[in-house]
């Protein structure tokens, strides 16, 4: 089978670039350089003090993977010491490796155009994921028709984008629709919490948050997929028993926790 990568990604404000285009002194503690930044933003946009994408700095990356006859894996990529450019730089390895089918919610609109930038900020190097039919691949020209950029391609799935027929007043959320499948949703933690967390250290937390909503994501594919004929019903079942197997034998608290949400 196409190995199947659903992910999700974490940002904060990017304080350094925030402080390079203000020309903010040193002595301007980190809070107060995003809170000069945020107050900016909700005085141009009239109330959202949401960080254009270009300073989002991407603080976790996480995957649910399944490929070969049996294999899945949940994790974040790296480790809590990363950089930003070695996390963005470890998921275009994947992609080089893998080229999967890419799994996201909102994916186009925000986490891969957040990539982008960031790295095209440090230079990292994409030839597969870039690739439209035009690389030194044995399968580039297969690419010019399905390709991961183009917003009607496939190898790139965002299920958000897709199920609203591209009309983003169609758009809904994934804890939404997650939980009215009968997945767990978000748990204790959402996007607008995740700079608060990291300014007080805890990055591992925020990591496990992402990897639940890279599962529901992967959990959504699944429910998709029985939607359009890809799995019958017993397929369907075979994987989602395989995930909570899975899960199961993972021994951290925030997967028991999810797993009894989705119980009940």
């Amino acid at each position: 089978m196409v190995p199947i990568l659903a992910f999700d990604i974490e940002t904060v404000p990017d304080v350094a670039g925030i402080r390079v285009l203000n020309h903010l002194p040193d002595e301007v503690s980190d809070w107060e350089v995003v809170e000069f930044a945020q107050q900016q933003r909700r005085a141009k946009t009239g109330g959202s003090d949401f960080m254009q994408l270009h300073l989002q700095q991407v603080v976790a990356i996480s995957c649910c993977m399944r490929w070969g006859s049996e294999k899945i894996h949940v994790a974040s990529i790296g480790d809590l010491e990363d950089t930003e450019e070695t996390l963005i730089a470890k998921f275009f390895e994947l992609i080089e490796t893998h080229t999967p089918q890419l799994v996201s919610w909102n994916g186009g609109g925000f986490d891969l155009p957040v990539l982008h930038y960031r790295g095209l900020v440090h230079g990292i190097s994409a030839p597969r994921y870039w690739d439209m039919g035009e690389g030194d691949f044995g399968d580039s020209r297969d690419f010019k028709w399905n390709n991961y950029i183009s917003r009607y391609h496939s190898r790139h799935c965002d299920l958000m984008d897709l199920l609203a027929l591209y009309q983003p007043r169609a758009n809904v959320p994934l804890d939404d629709m997650a939980k009215l499948c009968g997945f767990p949703g978000k748990l204790g933690m959402d996007g607008s919490k995740v700079w608060a967390a990291y300014h007080d250290g805890e990055l591992a937390e925020i990591r496990h948050y992402c990897e639940t909503d890279a599962t529901n994501t992967f959990l959504m594919y699944l429910r998709f997929n029985l939607m359009r004929g890809f799995l019958d019903a017993d397929e369907y079942e075979q994987e989602i028993r395989r995930l909570k197997t899975y899960l199961q034998n993972q021994n951290a608290a925030h997967w028991q926790a999810f797993l009894s949400a989705w119980g009940r």
